[in-house]
């Protein structure tokens, strides 16, 4: 019963740590005053946590926890 707890718990937390990120991330977006309309380091820092290649797709890995799988 402990252990169900806990595990709700942590899955509760992870939930709210997810939806903070995905606040934070569109809050930044809003702010920003132009579009974007060329590489912005300061951008991709922020938003993604990992690009994964592979030989025919990439996946990328938002720091919101959100994932897109990219077909060549």
């Amino acid at each position: 019963m402990r252990e169900e707890k806990q595990k709700v718990q942590v899955d509760s937390a992870c939930k709210d740590e997810i939806k903070n990120r995905i606040v934070e991330m569109s809050t930044f977006l809003k702010e920003q005053h132009t579009s974007i309309t060329e590489y912005d380091e300061a951008l991709v820092r922020r938003l993604i946590e990992k690009v994964t290649i592979h030989e025919d797709t990439f996946t990328v890995e938002f720091k919101s926890g959100l994932t897109v799988h990219i077909e060549e």
